[in-house]
Formats: structure tokens, C-alpha cells, sequence
């Protein structure tokens, strides 16, 4: 009887954590949905991921809070977040619908998964809590290892075989055959001059700027930003930061500060008395 009580009771700290640790979980999630920007999504989902992982740990299913920070957020999310920075995938990619009517399926499997989530909350909310202390009588692991190596082994081979299905796409898209000989110096020079391009090598960031990060752009003499110091898929995304205002600034500031230094008016230096000079 008491064992059924303290499943059905919550104490003041878990409800504070769940409420607390649950708002955050949905706003990363809902973030991973509507964010823009494919990395801002992956971060947001491995925020919601480290959630979980919390709240495994405070029901005391310890493996699995560990599995879901090592493997999920720490492996397959960063595996997911260097992709879509290798690749190049931005906002700016092309909306326009490749294969018909797959917007139509997608909110159908959508609408599908949503009532197919209800359902298994709701007979889980009027079910008892059964179960558990047989399945987790020699310790959670050896519980959760016998079904996973029994019960579900092969739903663990699949989930693996897709997993590793999924590293070696990563691999592939971010991998470029080089189908000539790599051009040398010299020929890239020589390059440069025949099509008239900027005949040296292109400036690094940062140039003249407060900064020299690769997100900044260089400034010329009279502080505008150069465009040649940036990278152009930065540009595409959007992703220069622009201190052009403050490098100016700072530059009128030197210069006034240099001006005002000029006007003074230079103090001579007292000459240097003997001691019986200066007392008589």
C-alpha cells in the first residue's frame, strides 16, 4: 500500500523540477521545429535531449540518463550539428517542392504520430502502476539489458543498423572526390592575372578591425568593410557581423585624442641647479 501511495504522491522539488526542466523541454523542442536555422534547431533539440536526460536521472533510471547525454546528445546530435555545418545547409535553400504532395504525407504522418502520442499518454494515465518492482528486481540495467538482448533485440539491431546507416550518409555528403590535380601557387597566380581577378591572395578577416574573427569582415583605409575577407557562404547565410561602426569611431577618437596632444603647449624643462646655487 505504501509503495502504491508514493508512486501516485510527488513531493514540492519534483514538482518544481518537473515543471521548471518540462517548460524548458517544450520551448527546445518547439524551437527545434520553428527555428530558421538548421544549426539553431539541432542546438535546441540537444537542450530539449539534456532535459531528458535529467529527468531519467531523477527517477533513478541512471543507464539511461547516462545513454541519453553520451550517446544521443553528446554522439548523434553533434554528428547531426557538424553535418549540417559541413554541408552548408541554411535558411536560404530552395523551398520549392522536389517530390508532389510530400508536405500533404508529412502532416498526415504528423497528425498520425500526434494521436498515436495521446493515445499511449492517456492508457498510461488510467493504468495502474504495474511491473516495475518485478522488472527492476536485480537492478535497472540487468532489467533494461534482458529486454533489450531478448525481448527487443531485433528493434536494437535495426535502431543500429540505421544509426551506423546514418554516420556513413554524414560521410558521404561531406566527402568530395577530387577528380583533377590540385593547381599550385604559382598556377593560381597565373590564373588570377589571366582573368583579371584580385591578382594577390585574398585578405584575412578582421584586417584593420577590432577583431579578427572569420564572421568579420576586413576593413579598408577609410574603414568600409571588404567583402573579399569573408567567407561567401558566411555571406549567403548572413552570418558577418559588421564592426566597420565602431572601428570608425575609434578612429575619430585616436584622431581627436592625437589632436588635442598637438595644441598643448610643450612645457620646457627646469634647468638643472647645483645644491649652493639653489640656496643662495
Amino acid at each position: 500500500m505504501s509503495a502504491q501511495l508514493a508512486a501516485y504522491t510527488t513531493s514540492t522539488g519534483e514538482a518544481f523540477q518537473f515543471w521548471v526542466l518540462g517548460t524548458v523541454a517544450v520551448i527546445g523542442a518547439l524551437c527545434a521545429v520553428f527555428m530558421k536555422k538548421a544549426v539553431h534547431s539541432a542546438l535546441s533539440l540537444a537542450g530539449t535531449m539534456i532535459v531528458l536526460a535529467v529527468f531519467y536521472l531523477a527517477n533513478g533510471a541512471y543507464f539511461l540518463g547516462v545513454v541519453q547525454i553520451v550517446v544521443y546528445t553528446g554522439a548523434i546530435m553533434m554528428l547531426f550539428l557538424f553535418v549540417v555545418m559541413l554541408v552548408g545547409v541554411t535558411a536560404a535553400d530552395s523551398l520549392k517542392e522536389t517530390i508532389k504532395g510530400q508536405r500533404w504525407l508529412a502532416l498526415l504522418c504528423g497528425v498520425g504520430f500526434g494521436v498515436l502520442l495521446l493515445a499511449g499518454i492517456a492508457n498510461a494515465s488510467l493504468k495502474d502502476f504495474a511491473g516495475t518492482g518485478q522488472a527492476n528486481a536485480n537492478g535497472n540495467v540487468e532489467g533494461l539489458a534482458a529486454l533489450i538482448f531478448t525481448k527487443y533485440v531485433f528493434a536494437f539491431e535495426i535502431t543500429g543498423a540505421l544509426l551506423i546507416t546514418a554516420a556513413v550518409g554524414a560521410m558521404v555528403l561531406t566527402h568530395r572526390e577530387r577528380t583533377e590535380r590540385a593547381k599550385t601557387q604559382r598556377e593560381l597566380a597565373e590564373q588570377r592575372v589571366r582573368e583579371g581577378k584580385h591578382l594577390p591572395p585574398l585578405p584575412a578577416p578582421g584586417v584593420y578591425a577590432r577583431h579578427n574573427a572569420v564572421d568579420i569582415a576586413g576593413l579598408l583605409p577609410d574603414g568600409t568593410p571588404s567583402e573579399l575577407t569573408v567567407s561567401k557562404t558566411l555571406r549567403e547565410r548572413g552570418q558577418i557581423r559588421d564592426v566597420s561602426t565602431e572601428a570608425i569611431n575609434d578612429l575619430r577618437a585616436l584622431e581627436q585624442r592625437s589632436t588635442e596632444r598637438l595644441e598643448r603647449t610643450p612645457i620646457e624643462p627646469e634647468t638643472f641647479k647645483r645644491p649652493e646655487e639653489a640656496s643662495k
